[in-house]
């Protein structure tokens, strides 16, 4: 790519939100190539600029027998497949400060987990690889808290960092999205995305794995775009019901072209005005 992934993500000519999207974790080089292949075709339809997710190993998992990943090295060759394939940036997570420059050498944004977000040896070791920086806003976290995080960033010398919105904890064992959050997290000069998927996280449940309200990811989208979010997040698979990680909470992947239309056709009635 000529530009760098932030001028990318601005590149829409219609001024439309931008997209991370993909499966929770790489199960498979077919299946990743396949979600790719989809979404790139509806968005470039809609010209919405696209970053395929997906990550190379879980690491926060509620209990030991769950699935983390299929091998790093292999995980993150399929991601830069992806990236070559069809010449989108790609995003995973890293979890230790000792992964960043690992991961750096395969994809284009480096993402901060949500429970990772003040981890400052980490924050500064995703800064120090040059990628873009997404740190995802911690469930504990108030909006105007993650200044710091972002700030750490910037201290390092990279200015390239957004902001996710995924939630904030709403008891034991639910979430709620405080949409004056994105306005708030827009005032640190970053592009502040929305997580449409994890903001429906059902966790700590008794059964040891994580449940969601899928049918709810339209209307957090939905929110989201009339806000104003720069961005959306969203987790995807053929078969949620069969994904390896976070099926729960996760959009079918044929139910996203239509989505992405309804959005796109309210942020062009929003930019009307």
């Amino acid at each position: 790519m000529t530009m760098t992934t932030s001028e990318y993500l601005h590149s829409s000519s219609v001024n439309n939100f931008f997209l991370l999207a993909g499966p929770c974790v790489i199960e498979g080089e077919e299946m990743a190539l396949d979600i790719a292949e989809t979404i790139c075709k509806i968005s470039s339809e809609l010209k919405i600029p696209y970053v395929f997710k997906g990550s190379y190993r879980k690491a926060n998992r509620s209990r030991i027998d769950s699935f983390t990943g299929i091998g790093d090295e292999k995980a993150l060759k399929i991601l830069r497949k992806v990236r070559d394939t069809f010449g989108v940036p790609v995003v995973t997570d890293i979890h230790t400060a000792e992964e960043a420059a690992m991961a750096a050498e395969y994809v284009d944004i480096l993402q901060i987990p949500a429970f990772l977000c003040r981890q400052t040896d980490l924050l500064v070791a995703a800064a120090n690889t040059g990628r873009m920086v997404n740190i995802k806003k911690g469930q504990f976290l108030s909006p105007e808290a993650m200044e710091h995080a972002v700030k750490k960033v910037r201290d390092a010398g990279n200015d390239q960092v957004a902001v996710t919105e995924r939630g904030t904890t709403f008891g034991y064992q639910d979430l709620i999205v405080d949409y004056r959050g994105i306005p708030t997290m827009q005032k640190m000069g970053v592009p502040v995305i929305l997580d449409a998927t994890h903001s429906l996280q059902q966790p700590n449940q008794p059964a040891g794995v994580t449940g969601g309200r899928p049918d709810l990811i339209e209307t957090i989208a939905r929110a989201g775009i009339a806000s104003g979010a720069d961005g959306l997040f969203i987790e995807t698979h053929r078969n949620p019901s069969c994904a390896k990680s976070d099926g729960a909470n996760m959009l079918p992947l044929e139910q996203l072209p239509e989505l992405l239309r309804r959005l796109s056709a309210i942020r062009a009635t929003i930019n009307a005005f």
